[in-house]
């Protein structure tokens, strides 16, 4: 089995500074694999009481069944994690808000690559790290996967978002995120944050909705952030090189017009 090593975080400590309102309905976070779910999670936590955060596990399909009571419309929550789409989590998921975060497939092969090679994860997969297979091999196992070992770039974006659309999830790309957070000042974040926070129902948008969002969007609060990932063995470019580039559209043909991305 996979093992994921990061640091903690000091996030419910400094929950404390800020005054915060009663979560009144469950919220759920769900995001693709290496779409930025560190980053709204703890931008979203910064607006909940800690008691009404989920923090029991990292909701999956295989725990789901033990940890249903996280979307309790009594006892509201809010949780996260990668829940693929299924007839179980429809039906888990019937009266919470539901949000869906996804990336450019382009840019979610560079980050898959750069995780799966770092020094935070140790799996099945420690000889990608050993120099014998090079960078474009890897770029290409993770857009087409590994026999038996890893699936598809198309099978995690099919079940974990795709399936999703159209059912009343609210979908969230990560680099329209990540772009407000860096440009907090602007009268386009203030609007894009109302509405990106409108699923936890707050009886009032906080004053201090600024300072929340930069304590729970620093990169220091999160251990797979990728400047956080240990890894001495490859130099992950900036931008996915051109065939691989052609092979994402191939392997996934339409899906960055579904998500919102240029075709």
């Amino acid at each position: 089995m996979a093992r994921i090593v990061t640091k903690p975080d000091t996030l419910n400590e400094r929950n404390q500074d800020f005054e915060q309102q009663v979560l009144t309905v469950p919220v759920f976070l769900n995001s693709v694999p290496k779409c930025g779910t560190h980053l709204i999670r703890n931008i979203f936590r910064m607006f909940v009481p800690v008691n009404q955060q989920y923090h029991d596990t990292f909701i999956q399909i295989p725990v789901l069944r033990q940890h249903v009571g996280a979307f309790n419309p009594l006892q509201p929550k809010l949780s996260w994690g990668h829940l693929l789409f299924s007839d179980e989590a429809c039906i888990a998921l019937h009266k919470a808000q539901h949000i869906v975060v996804v990336r450019d497939p382009y840019d979610w092969v560079l980050a898959r690559a750069r995780f799966f090679l770092s020094d935070n994860f140790q799996g099945n997969l420690e000889h990608l790290k050993a120099g014998q297979i090079n960078l474009e091999e890897i770029l290409n196992m993770m857009i087409f996967g590994i026999h038996q070992k890893v699936p598809s770039l198309a099978d995690i974006f099919d079940n974990n978002a795709a399936a999703w659309l159209g059912t009343g999830v609210k979908l969230v790309r990560y680099e329209e995120l990540r772009d407000h957070v860096v440009n907090l000042d602007t009268d386009a974040a203030e609007t894009y944050f109302r509405e990106l926070l409108a699923p936890l129902n707050l009886r009032e948008f906080p004053a201090d909705w600024r300072e929340r969002i930069r304590v729970g969007a620093d990169r220091e609060q999160s251990g797979t952030y990728r400047d956080n990932l240990s890894n001495t063995a490859f130099s992950i470019p900036n931008e996915l090189p051109e065939q691989q580039r052609k092979l994402v559209d191939y392997a996934a043909p339409g899906l960055r017009a579904l998500l919102g991305y240029d075709s």
